[in-house]
């Protein structure tokens, strides 16, 4: 493994009932990335957007080397295709993986899933595949996989396929909730680079925002 190397692969909802929420999207994702240049050690970069098309705009990219999101990737429309993103994402990730020489692979490997919505068109993935393929990365690998949902009981949603209650936040559906959402996901990536684990507090700011306005 190569010390301290991490692996992070977002995979976000650009579904239609994300409509109304692209620049604070947009913003709170670049803003967490901007706050990751700064977190000591290395990172390689895959950002996937979809809804029910796939589109995957950074691809191992080192994160030094990551430009802004703009308007023109993150447009929404379309339906929620979630068990496939996830899934062509985790054979993605895990082939680049193994044919990586041992020394220079990454020392973790994090995917971060967020939706606003319940899978509604997914053709090639079902739960339980999902399911059994997270289960064993997790097993085999020590991947993390954290699940952030709007609209939706995450938790309910996330325990389909396999993510613990521990690493599943729900938000709220707004400019405070999305911008919530980042601060926390910042604060689980940070915590996993820094100290090789996600902090038992990485939830803390999107869980408070929940709570006090749901």
């Amino acid at each position: 493994m190569k010390k301290g190397l991490t692996e992070i692969v977002f995979i976000l909802d650009k579904s239609g009932s994300m409509s109304g929420l692209e620049e604070d999207t947009i913003g709170g994702f670049n803003s967490m990335l901007e706050k990751q240049k700064k977190v000591e050690g290395s990172a390689l970069i895959t950002t996937v957007l979809f809804n029910h098309t796939y589109e995957m705009i950074h691809h191992r990219k080192s994160l030094d080397q990551v430009s802004p999101i703009t308007e023109k990737e993150y447009q929404v429309g379309g339906s929620t295709a979630l068990l496939d993103a996830i899934g062509i994402s985790i054979l993605s990730t895990k082939k680049n993986y193994i044919d990586t020489l041992e020394e220079e692979r990454p020392e973790k490997v994090l995917f971060v899933i967020t939706t606003d919505g319940i899978e509604n068109a997914s053709k090639e993935f079902q739960y339980q595949e999902i399911k059994s393929m997270i289960e064993h990365q997790k097993q085999a690998f020590d991947w993390e996989f954290l699940f952030l949902g709007a609209n939706i009981d995450a938790e309910s949603e996330a325990r389909k396929f396999g993510i613990n209650p521990d690493r599943v936040a729900n938000y709220n559906h707004d400019r405070r909730g999305t911008k919530a959402h980042y601060d926390s996901v910042s604060d689980a990536v940070s915590s996993l680079r820094s100290e090789g684990t996600i902090s038992a507090k990485w939830m803390e700011k999107v869980d408070k925002d929940f709570k006090t306005r749901k």
